[in-house]
């Protein structure tokens, strides 16, 4: 899974723009300060925000893949969140810099001669992107864009120039999205992509139930639930890098094992959601526990989220 890694380097931009696109939505536009070209990404790509506070929050690329020089991010306000969102929305202002991880992308757009994406609220954001490449490569495509009320979903004016390819349902005027309807009888190489809240995920796992396992590919906000652990007795993990060894008991994460140990993995979601804290392993088996891999990644064995992940085996030697 080339493009990840446990962390990566952080670079320090800058908001050069700060604006207000929706209801409780405003969206950033970040550059080096000093004018220098940025890492590029694809559609489906996200970055890792660390703010002044010391928080690292995860947001999905929404802005021009061409444009070397801007990243720009959506950025919903989460009144029930951890406080990352307010204080963008409330504190963080064009001129102020902030850390910025990655890119990384976890929900890459697979070339396919027809696409079906569905968005939720704001995730819209790493579809946006995506319409657009889907466009200019002249891919037969339609979008199904749900959200609360008409004011609340951003981009809009961008997406009017689609016109009939793009469906704008506010639940206030349409009710519930009709998935059914929508995607209608699965079709040979059409590629499915969803991104928003768990009860609209949960939802295309239904509506999708007949069509091939790998047609369609969803992004979440929120974890998945997950079984129990395969094992409750500690495990040990060894540091390939430093050559420590740590025990990981039950009830503390990979992550916090290794950073009681002084090896800091940046991370963002704590929940597996991310893709953040991925680390390389290279011996042992890893309980993967989160909601981002595969089943042919999570066979695979060779990588995992030590937010949630944990091991299978009685050690596991990663490449920290």
């Amino acid at each position: 899974m080339p493009g990840r890694g446990a962390g990566g380097p952080v670079a320090t931009l800058q908001v050069v723009d700060k604006s207000t696109v929706a209801e409780d939505v405003v969206t950033l536009t970040l550059a080096d300060p000093d004018g220098r070209r940025l890492p590029d990404w694809t559609p489906g790509a996200h970055i890792d925000l660390v703010l002044p506070t010391g928080d690292t929050r995860q947001y999905s690329l929404c802005g021009d893949r061409f444009d070397s020089r801007t990243y720009r991010i959506g950025v919903l306000r989460e009144p029930a969140g951890r406080g990352g969102s307010a204080f963008v929305h409330d504190s963080l202002q064009p001129g102020d810099t902030v850390g910025v991880g990655g890119p990384r992308n976890n929900f890459p757009l697979v070339p396919s001669e027809r696409y079906l994406f569905v968005a939720g609220g704001i995730g819209i954001t790493p579809l946006l992107p995506m319409v657009t490449q889907a466009a200019m490569l002249g891919a037969d495509w339609r979008l199904l864009y749900g959200g609360r009320r008409r004011a609340s979903m951003a981009f809009l004016d961008e997406l009017a120039p689609h016109g009939d390819r793009v469906r704008v349902m506010p639940q206030d005027e349409t009710g519930l999205l009709d998935l059914p309807a929508f995607l209608g009888e699965p079709e040979p190489g059409t590629k499915v992509y969803c991104c928003g809240p768990g009860p609209l995920l949960d939802a295309m796992g239904l509506a999708c139930v007949d069509w091939p396992p790998s047609a369609l590919r969803t992004e979440r906000f929120v974890a998945e639930e997950q079984a129990a652990p395969v094992r409750t007795a500690p495990f040990e993990v060894q540091l390939a890098r430093t050559g420590t060894t740590v025990t990981v008991p039950l009830g503390t994460s990979v992550l916090e094992a290794v950073g009681s140990a002084g090896v800091e993995v940046l991370s963002s979601c704590r929940q597996g959601t991310c893709g953040t804290c991925e680390t390389t392993v290279l011996d042992g088996v890893p309980d993967h526990r989160d909601s981002i891999l595969d089943d042919a990644e999570r066979a695979a064995g060779d990588c995992m989220f030590i937010c949630v992940s944990r091991a299978a085996s009685d050690r596991l030697v990663l490449d920290l």
